[in-house]
């Protein structure tokens, strides 16, 4: 049969997505294009936030009046499963602690299909090294999702990583809910974990994903240490959410805005060059304007690479939904204020790298006419003309916007 991947949501769920497909394709099954070529959809879900989950369940009445048949996965599966079985009570659920149930759950509902050659990977892949993670935010309904830590055993990640090198990946995106996490269940760690991925031989690059603060900390010598091997992106996203040590302290983040500042000024003074990415969420409950002046303050302080701002959203189940909310429009002026200082910031520090040159690796198509490319240290660069994904070149970068550089071929 014909199966489509539709993943939402986070890199990691996107990485799990893939993960699905090859288990599609060791039951012989095809995978197309779209949905509407499909005998069979992955709707593999999100639900992080209200407007995420209102998304899914538009898509959800969209395939059953559809026909076809839907395999459902993601972070809905488990803490929202009696929405979907309303809407696709036919539907096979594979929630994210059953992933290793998805074959046997598909074969018994479908069979096995007629294709046996499996496609090969892009240039560019995701390899999700744990499920869960160890946190207790107040707001997060992922947590709820994916439970506890569980990491994948080293020697598996090991044969996948090379698989994915063997088969001409150029770009790794290594993730977890919370990646800093990684191997603390299992007597490891990520240091240890991506020092055995970089014993191989090879012109590639790897992206390590999200690390909250606290975890991040306790590995950050290591950290350090591999960020400073060339095949590594210099590149790290700590979300901070607030900076207001009283939001954190409601948010069960378990670090400060110092600590935080502490650690991207270690690594700044290690690797000068390096790019932090983080995360606002903006409007929490009981944040005054106080609380909100400060993330201000220090978002003018980070001066970070990205910032991604976030209205808070109430989550069933989670402890905040108990909380006082913040009015609309008030979290409303609030985020827009955050987006203004933002764009400012990200501008500015763009355009410090107007003149530069980087050797750069091409990973997608831009609008019509131009390609995607990634300097050594993660940012994005526009570049006219038609080149390979999986190519590396060198640039000048000639202009900028708040979110990305423009480059020249050298």
């Amino acid at each position: 049969m014909r199966y489509f991947v539709e993943s939402y949501g986070c890199t990691m769920n996107y990485g799990e997505g893939e993960q699905h497909a090859r288990k599609m394709e060791s039951l012989g099954h095809e995978r197309v294009g779209s949905a509407e070529e499909a005998d069979i959809v992955i709707l593999n879900t999100c639900t992080v936030v209200d407007t995420t989950e209102k998304r899914m369940i538009k898509r959800m009445n969209e395939l059953r009046a559809s026909g076809k048949d839907v395999i459902v996965t993601g972070c809905m599966d488990k803490v929202q499963g009696s929405r979907i079985m309303l809407r696709l009570p036919n539907a096979v659920v594979v929630p994210p602690e059953d992933y290793d149930l998805f074959t046997g759950m598909v074969e018994s509902k479908f069979g096995t299909g007629c294709c046996t050659e499996r496609t090969p990977y892009g240039r560019t892949a995701i390899l999700p090294v744990a499920q869960g993670c160890l946190g207790h935010c107040t707001y997060c309904i992922t947590r709820l999702a994916r439970g506890k830590l569980i990491s994948r055993p080293v020697d598996e990640l090991v044969d996948e990583f090379r698989d994915l090198i063997d088969s001409g990946v150029k770009e790794i995106l290594v993730t977890a809910q919370d990646t800093a996490c990684y191997g603390l269940d299992i007597g490891t760690d990520l240091g240890k974990l991506l020092r055995e991925l970089l014993m191989f031989d090879g012109d590639y690059r790897i992206r390590i994903g999200m690390m909250n603060p606290n975890y991040l900390e306790r590995i950050l010598d290591d950290m350090i240490d591999v960020l400073k091997d060339d095949r590594v992106y210099r590149f790290l996203h700590i979300p901070v959410q607030s900076g207001s040590n009283g939001v954190l302290k409601d948010m069960k983040r378990h670090y400060t805005v110092n600590s935080f500042l502490g650690i991207v000024n270690r690594l700044r003074d290690e690797i000068p060059d390096i790019s932090i990415a983080t995360d606002i969420i903006c409007g929490f409950p009981g944040e005054t304007d106080s609380d909100h002046q400060k993330t201000i303050a220090l978002l003018r302080k980070l001066r970070a690479d990205t910032v991604n701002i976030t209205r808070f959203s109430v989550r069933p189940g989670t402890e905040a939904a108990e909380m006082k909310e913040v009015q609309g429009n008030v979290v409303k002026e609030r985020s827009q204020e955050l987006t203004e200082v933002k764009n400012t910031v990200e501008y500015d520090v763009n355009s410090k790298l107007i003149g530069q040159r980087f050797r750069v690796l091409v990973t997608e198509n831009g609008r019509p006419g131009t390609m995607i490319a990634r300097t050594g240290n993660y940012r994005p660069v526009t570049i006219e003309g038609e080149l390979n994904i999986g190519d590396f070149v060198d640039v000048e970068v000639t202009d900028c916007a708040s979110t990305y550089l423009v480059g020249k071929l050298i």
